[in-house]
């Protein structure tokens, strides 16, 4: 009797997640955000939830919770139930942060199920519109010439921007001294109010500003142009080899989450982003689409969390 009543509870139990899951989402899904507001993580993940929210017919509710390279967003999430209605939209800096901190408040193998990726762009060395600088090689010179006179702004240890910057300079040779912000607004900010000399933005996140003529691009940091850069040479076209560092997006639900609701989760983000309209905001802000199924997605964190623990050992940086 007690094994036929414990097979009877389990049962319920799955056809009470598969119901779940079916009728998923029944009410309005929370979105944390781990980047600032304007940053490239919350422009691509705004467009991306817009459309998802239209598929649903239920409110996909963002929320900018930046900092700490993007941890304290993703330490939320970690904590809230597996669900379904509470996600994280975060960036590589989910990959960096196990091998930049010496403690995080979460597991990033452990507390997370990895659900799908999002876009992948470059990041954009640039400086403001009026500086001398004009291309690396002004800026090689420049930071030759002055040691430790040059401020490269980040947007957090552990940041995406900020394994960028280190990549480089390694690469470069350079004695810069960096300037940690909470995100890419900031550091923008900054750099518009000369506060910082350069930074390895996101593309989406400065390309208004370089449009204008507020910033100047001196390279991107993918293995080949951008389209829209076309004009802007790769690290490695402009002297600097082996310092490619392009930044990706993903979402990321609590570990427990029922497999239905990340399997729904993850085709509809992949149909969100292979919407025509949608391609085409993303494409013009300099991203470029990532399909795969949860499973693929997880080995590629896995895979990033590893090459970014090289990275991060080779270039001698010592976690915070």
């Amino acid at each position: 009797m007690r094994s036929q009543a414990a097979m009877l509870a389990l049962w319920a139990a799955l056809f009470a997640t598969t119901a779940a899951a079916q009728g998923y989402p029944t009410k309005a899904v929370h979105a944390i955000i781990s980047f600032p507001p304007g940053s490239s993580t919350d422009i691509v993940g705004r467009i991306v939830l817009q459309k998802v929210a239209e598929y649903w017919g239920q409110p996909v509710v963002a929320e900018n919770r930046g900092g700490a390279g993007g941890s304290i967003g993703s330490a939320m999430v970690a904590r809230a139930a597996p669900d379904g209605y509470t996600l994280l939209i975060n960036s590589s800096a989910h990959s960096v942060n196990p091998a930049m901190y010496a403690r995080l408040p979460y597991e990033t193998t452990r507390d997370f199920v990895d659900i799908v990726p999002l876009t992948v762009q470059p990041n954009v060395l640039v400086v403001p519109g009026p500086s001398p600088v004009r291309t690396v090689a002004d800026l090689l010179a420049a930071a030759k010439a002055r040691p430790g006179a040059i401020n490269f702004g980040h947007a957090g240890v552990g940041s995406g921007t900020h394994l960028s910057t280190e990549k480089f300079i390694a690469a470069a040779g350079m004695n810069v001294t960096q300037i940690p912000f909470k995100g890419s607004p900031e550091v923008i900010t900054a750099l518009l109010g000369g506060t910082v000399d350069c930074y390895w933005a996101p593309i989406s996140a400065a390309m208004s500003n370089i449009r204008s003529g507020k910033l100047r691009p001196l390279a991107v940091s993918s293995a080949k142009r951008n389209s829209q850069l076309p004009d802007v040479p790769t690290t490695s076209e402009a002297g600097v080899p082996r310092a490619e560092s392009p930044l990706w997006f993903g979402v990321w639900a609590p570990a427990g989450t029922p497999q239905e609701i990340v399997a729904k989760i993850s085709a509809d983000v992949r149909r969100a982003i292979a919407d025509p309209g949608v391609r085409e905001k993303l494409a013009a802000l300099g991203n470029d689409p990532m399909d795969m199924p949860p499973d693929e997605f997880a080995r590629f964190v896995r895979s990033e969390i590893e090459d970014y623990a090289r990275v991060v050992k080779a270039a001698g940086i010592k976690p915070q």
